[in-house]
Order: C-alpha cells, then sequence, then structure tokens
C-alpha cells in the first residue's frame, strides 16, 4: 500500500458491470438524459419501463462523479430539518416534498430488489451523532420535528450509541430505520444496466457539447454525432462538464472526502458498527463512518483529496480513526477519494424548467441518493406520462446564486482548517 492511497473504493469493489460503447451514430428518441449519475440512470430507466425512447449520455462512465464517490448513505428527507423546509416552501409544498423524501430509501430498496442489483444494500438505519451536548440538543429537536411530520425516528442516549458504533466518542444519535446503505457506484451502474434491458441506447464516453432548439424538437450534439429528441433531461448536478447549453446550473461547489481501511479482523469487526448503520455527525465541519460489505471502515469528511492541501485531510482521517477506534491495529488507508456536492443557498434541490419540455435538476446538498432516484422518476412520468405525474417540487425558469466560487474556497479552507487542528490526541 502506498503512503497516500488515491484510489476510489467503488470503483475497485464494485459487482455490476455494463457495456456502453460511445455515441456512434444520429439518433431521434422520446427523451434525451444527458448525465448518468442517480438522476439520469433513474429518469432513463423509468422513462423506458414507459415504453418510450431513450438515449442517455455520459461524458465519462456512469457514476463517474458524485454518484461513484457518495458515502452510500440512503437517507430519508434532506439535510435541513423538516420546520426549515417547510419554512422556505410552505406547509403544503413543504410538506410534499418531506413526505416524498421520507418515501425515498423505500423507492431505493425497491429498485434494487426489483432490478436484481448488486451494491451491497443493507437496510439498518442510518445513525445521526452527536458530537458534542449541543450536538444532542440539535438532534432532540431534529427528532421533534421529523416524529411531527410521521417519521419514525428514535434518539439514543450515549451508552446505546457507544454499544451501536464501539466508539464512546460520542454523546448520542438518531436512528432512523427507514434508512440504510449501499455500495453507491454499484446501485447508479446497476440502474444503467437495467435501464438497458429496457430498450434505453446508453452512451459512456459521450460528451454532450452542445444543446439547442431545433424547431419542435432538442438537438444535442456528442461524439461528432446529433441527438434529436422531444424532452430532455439534464442531470449532470456537480458535473456539468463544458455542454454548452440554455441553462446551466447554479451552485457551490462543497468537496467530500473519504478513506478507507483494508478489511477488519472478524474479531474486530464484530464491535464496530455490528448492526450495520451508516452514521455522519452533528459538527459544523461533518463527518462520516461506515463499514462495507467486505468489513472495510470508511472515514469521511469535507474537503478534497484534488487540491494542494489534501495531506491535511489525509492526516485528519489517520487521526479521526485512532481517536474513534483506538483498538485497531493500525490508522492505514487502503483507499483514499473525494467528490464534489452541489450546495444550493438554501439547501433544496432545484428544477429548473429552461424550455419546452427541458428539465434540469441538482442541488442535493449531500443527499443523492433517494432524492436523485426519486427526482429522476418523477420527471420522467411529468415529461412522458399522460396525465403528467405530479414532481415533488414546484420547477422555476431561472436560478442563479451569488460567490458561488467564494463559497467553495471557503468550505475548503475551513475543512482544512479544522482538520489541520482537529481529532489531535
Amino acid at each position: 500500500m502506498s503512503a497516500t492511497p488515491s484510489s476510489i473504493l467503488w470503483r475497485a469493489s464494485s459487482r455490476e458491470t455494463i457495456d456502453a460503447p460511445p455515441l456512434s451514430r444520429d439518433t431521434d428518441v422520446d427523451l434525451l438524459v444527458i448525465g448518468g449519475g442517480f438522476t439520469g440512470t433513474s429518469a432513463a430507466l423509468q422513462a423506458a419501463r414507459s415504453g418510450a425512447s431513450v438515449c442517455l449520455l455520459e461524458a465519462e462512465t456512469f457514476g463517474y462523479g458524485g454518484s461513484g464517490r457518495n458515502v452510500g448513505l440512503v437517507n430519508a428527507g434532506l439535510w435541513l430539518p423538516p420546520d426549515r423546509i417547510v419554512e422556505q416552501l410552505g406547509e403544503a409544498e413543504g410538506g410534499r416534498l418531506i413526505d416524498v423524501l421520507g418515501q425515498g430509501p423505500g423507492d431505493v430498496f425497491a429498485l434494487i430488489e426489483r432490478e436484481a442489483i448488486q451494491c451491497e444494500a443493507t437496510r439498518s438505519g442510518t445513525l445521526h451523532l452527536a458530537h458534542s451536548q449541543a450536538g444532542v440538543n440539535d438532534l432532540k429537536e431534529r427528532c421533534r420535528q421529523g416524529t411531527r411530520h410521521g417519521a419514525p425516528l428514535r434518539l439514543l442516549n450515549r451508552e446505546d450509541t457507544e454499544l451501536r458504533t464501539g466508539t464512546n466518542a460520542f454523546s448520542g444519535a438518531l436512528f432512523d430505520p427507514r434508512a440504510g446503505t449501499i455500495h453507491p457506484l454499484a446501485y447508479c451502474q446497476g440502474l444503467a444496466r437495467a435501464a438497458q434491458a429496457q430498450g434505453s441506447a446508453i452512451c459512456e464516453h459521450s460528451k454532450v457539447t452542445a444543446l439547442t432548439r431545433d424547431g419542435d424538437r432538442w438537438r444535442a450534439v456528442a461524439n461528432g454525432h446529433r441527438v434529436r429528441a422531444r424532452h430532455v433531461i439534464v442531470a449532470t448536478n456537480a458535473y456539468h462538464l463544458g455542454l454548452n447549453a440554455p441553462f446551466t446550473p447554479a451552485f457551490t461547489v462543497v468537496n467530500y472526502c473519504q478513506f478507507a481501511t483494508a478489511p477488519l479482523p472478524p474479531a474486530v469487526r464484530e464491535t464496530i458498527l455490528p448492526n450495520g448503520e451508516g452514521c455522519w455527525d452533528t459538527a459544523m465541519v461533518m463527518s462520516s463512518i461506515r463499514l462495507d460489505q467486505a468489513g472495510r471502515l470508511i472515514v469521511g469528511g469535507v474537503g478534497s483529496m484534488e487540491h494542494r492541501g489534501k495531506d491535511f485531510h489525509l492526516s485528519w482521517a489517520r487521526r479521526k480513526l485512532r481517536q474513534l477506534y483506538p483498538q485497531l491495529p493500525a490508522a492505514s488507508f487502503d483507499y483514499a477519494w473525494s467528490g464534489r456536492i452541489a450546495m444550493t443557498d438554501d439547501h433544496i434541490p432545484k428544477i429548473v424548467k429552461f424550455g419546452p419540455n427541458a428539465y434540469s435538476v441538482f442541488g442535493y446538498s449531500g443527499r443523492g441518493i433517494a432524492p436523485g432516484t426519486v427526482f429522476g422518476k418523477a420527471l420522467a412520468d411529468t415529461l412522458l406520462l399522460e396525465p403528467h405525474g405530479d414532481l415533488p417540487l414546484a420547477t422555476t425558469e431561472h436560478y442563479a446564486e451569488r460567490f458561488s466560487r467564494a463559497k467553495a474556497y471557503y468550505y475548503e479552507f475551513g475543512a482544512k482548517l479544522v482538520h489541520g487542528v482537529s481529532a489531535r490526541l
């Protein structure tokens, strides 16, 4: 193992495979989907199952972006507590979004079962960990709000949290039994494989360079070929790679890095997250912990492994591991990687209707798996079904954010600063 690991665990361990050659000819379809992450593959699968002709174009490989670099926590709802969502969207729209996304994990796990996706699906719930007494107070309020909206949440005290996590580093936790963990890249690849089996034309290494209106159709150009479509979904999220289109998603990039150990010895593994929950904490600069099916312990935190200063994050992760689990034989990692999160100002996703039969969806703010799956399916239904399906969120025709670059720098600098001094023994 190298001193500075750099490969992505999910790419090395996915059991899903797919043959998706680059776009090599002109084509006409009902629906064009641009972007092969959770949203795009979900939309393509749903559209194909409804009988529509579909072309899904991915600039790199399926799950290349955030979907293949994800922590893999299938959470219910958004990062925001319910009252904040209602405050920003209103009682009716906010309540509808809370209800729809509360059922999101169920939708994900049902899809996995229906399509026989090999993605280490584990529905053991998630733990939101209190890093301090202030974190406990935050979780109490989140529990109060969530249960008022029908969520089956349960607060755990310090002792119960230690039993579930195998560490005494946390003051309590909020348990959500609706949630779980998956191998995120395998899930994304499995959705693409299922969409292909339903008749979708799915193409990797097919970067769309231009999207324009052509009479009553949309016209996209990729690999020197054109795709004409009645409907289009732009699902590039934080990896909008040089596409010249009528609308460009607006968001602040937040990077999140992860570090995976070798498989733990069986005796040690039995004491760490024995029930298999995925976890994240209440700290201002958030961190996460989980196990994969092979027993690798994965530690994550805000920050990029692709920028200068990545050694701050790697050193932090080693210290964090020693702090949480001093019983481990060595604080070392076999894999290290990071991905981009598209963060909106209000932490609520955006659906922009930028032209006739054309939508762009983005800004999951770190909650991509269940919302991406739900939004992709809903967009396909809205475009293709008669009567139209219902979207979980009202659309807008324009969306912009100010000072995105400055805010992205602030988040990365803050993570380096915190990781430079925290978790020291």
